[in-house]
């Protein structure tokens, strides 16, 4: 009784009491005080708010604990990888913090959104024993961050679609619908979650893709071997995006994943884009699409055989496909207009 009635006198003067002043205060372990705050939370006169070393104790008063609840802007998880649901993990989350509180709704569907599509895949794909998980409110935007100790995103692509190196690997992530379990998903997550935030930066092995929309620019860059997967998804709380609208611009009437965007900068091997299996390489898997626009952005020239592949050949083998290209400079024009007039 005397450690509960010293719990409460501490309560009292601060508003919160921690189980770490009771155990200086008085000397015993930790375990022996935690009891006491125990049977004051079954009794209804305390409420354990955080977790940690952030742990602490208030009165159980419904409008205290709301407010408390409110004042969590940032969440840190280590799970174990068993029957975990990313759907329940985010409702917990904006149940236990204040997060999610009064963000714009177009900010918060695209959060859910690319969260959850998120941890699925270290979930369902990762085969790692624990998920780490931090999201946080800032003064202008929200971050996230999920990372396991798996077999890795662009390896455990690279081995399931048999592709010869991890540049491969991205190079068919950024077009979408790449997928190592076609019968569960469509590989249209990370795409869409690749333009509906500000950031995202995915990495694994020995690289680090970024998409950064801020600029309408996607970079790579080589790093220490990193074990698992990595990623990392900030969104401004100001963001005008709309996940809807995104989800319009890549899809048919139908609702079905129909269009994709290619970069060709991402397909240099240490030299100019020349060759008719450089273009093929470019070309893999998107008979699947209705509508492919190829960006030319930073590219100085590319070669006859090049455009000849993608511009003419290709597109004889697929009529119905709608071939578009932006950022062409004058060089490159040269080449796609030699193939069409070739058509």
């Amino acid at each position: 009784m005397e450690i509960k009635n010293l719990i409460l006198k501490k309560l009292k003067e601060k508003g919160e009491v921690r189980s770490s002043e009771i155990v200086k205060s008085t000397g015993y372990s930790r375990a022996y005080i935690n009891r006491f705050f125990k049977e004051l939370c079954e009794e209804g006169t305390l409420m354990l708010i955080g977790k940690a070393n952030k742990a602490k104790y208030i009165p159980a008063d419904e409008k205290l604990v709301k407010k408390e609840i409110k004042s969590v802007k940032k969440v840190h998880k280590l799970l174990n990888n068993l029957n975990l649901s990313e759907d329940d993990i985010f409702r917990n989350i904006k149940k236990n913090s204040g997060i999610t509180d009064d963000l714009k709704k177009n900010v918060s569907n695209i959060l859910e959104y690319a969260f959850t599509e998120i941890l699925n895949n270290a979930i369902e794909h990762s085969i790692s024993e624990k998920i780490e998980i931090i999201i946080e409110r800032r003064k202008d935007n929200v971050v996230f961050i999920i990372r396991d100790w798996g077999v890795g995103i662009f390896n455990n692509i690279m081995l399931k679609k048999n592709l010869k190196s991890e540049m491969e690997v991205i190079q068919d992530l950024i077009k979408g619908k790449q997928t190592t379990a076609q019968e569960q998903h469509s590989g249209k997550g990370i795409f869409f979650t690749s333009k509906a935030g500000d950031i995202l930066t995915i990495q694994s092995s020995r690289k680090k893709l970024i998409f950064n929309n801020l600029i309408d620019d996607i970079f790579i860059s080589d790093i220490k071997n990193t074990k698992g997967t990595k990623v990392i998804f900030s969104i401004s709380l100001k963001s005008t995006r709309d996940l809807k609208k995104i989800f319009s611009k890549y899809t048919d009437t139908n609702y079905k994943f129909s269009k994709t965007e290619i970069d060709i900068k991402l397909y240099e091997e240490g030299i100019n884009y020349v060759s008719r299996s450089q273009a093929r390489r470019v070309l893999a898997n998107l008979e699947e699409f209705k509508t492919i626009v190829f960006d030319f952005k930073d590219v100085d020239t590319v070669g006859q055989a090049f455009a000849d592949e993608i511009f003419r050949v290709w597109k004889i083998k697929y009529p119905d496909i709608n071939v578009i290209w932006r950022n062409a400079n004058e060089n490159v024009l040269f080449m796609i207009n030699r193939a069409l007039i070739r058509e």
